[in-house]
């Protein structure tokens, strides 16, 4: 069984000074300890160590590699095991970067009864809470049997702080680029806050996905048509 005391040890002999502070730098969170491990090895020590979740769980979340490798274990549970230690997964939660990486396979076969823990968590006061909803609807629930319930979620969450609105925003920039149509309708109605429109309709127009005339379009409706906030 691996110890705590031996994952810090090899995370730290995979510690990479420059990218550790580029790593820091990013997640925008001095409270944020970080050892500077690549996340691709971080997924393979998850992998590797997925049969041990409930013994990793019970580590101390000192620093951010630990906490992204519980996450990603989690990612290979099954779905009701997932579901009795969720609430715990998203307390630590404290980061776009792990909260956004953290999709449960599980999920995609369980959409239907999933759905209330993405209510709970839109519901949520924290952000990163809202922020895995929100992440969680764009990973698993962007389709023609789930766009009705993304749009009816995603016009009713608070979205004013940074991180759930950039979340909001790459929600409905990715219904506009698979369901154009009801991407345009959506930003038309102007559910969104003004500067989450502002986001979402900046991301959509990122994608290669989208021709330049429904680029077009959807700059266009950038200019007035959404809602004041």
């Amino acid at each position: 069984m691996l110890t705590y005391e031996q994952l810090l040890e090899e995370l730290f002999s995979h510690a990479d000074e420059k990218f550790r502070a580029f790593h820091k730098s990013l997640l925008k969170n001095d409270a944020i300890q970080t050892i500077g491990v690549r996340t691709p090895v971080l997924r393979a020590i998850a992998k590797r160590e997925k049969d041990n979740f409930q013994d990793l769980l019970a580590f101390p979340d000192a620093y951010y590699e630990v906490t992204f490798i519980k996450c990603a274990c989690a990612c290979f549970l099954p779905y009701e095991a997932l579901c009795a230690c969720l609430d715990e997964l998203v307390s630590l939660l404290d980061n776009w970067a792990t909260c956004d990486s953290f999709a449960p396979a599980c999920i995609a076969k369980n959409r239907d009864t999933f759905l209330v823990f993405v209510d709970k968590y839109l519901a949520d006061g924290r952000v990163f809470a809202r922020r895995f909803a929100l992440t969680t609807m764009l990973h698993f629930y962007v389709d023609e049997t789930y766009l009705p319930a993304v749009l009816e979620r995603l016009a009713r969450v608070d979205a004013k702080e940074y991180y759930v609105s950039t979340a909001a925003a790459w929600l409905a920039a990715e219904v506009a680029v698979r369901s154009f149509a009801e991407g345009v309708a959506f930003f038309q109605s102007g559910a969104l806050d003004r500067e989450t429109h502002r986001r979402a309709i900046r991301k959509a127009c990122e994608s290669r996905r989208l021709s330049a005339r429904q680029k077009a379009l959807l700059r266009g409706l950038g200019r007035g048509c959404h809602s004041e906030g």
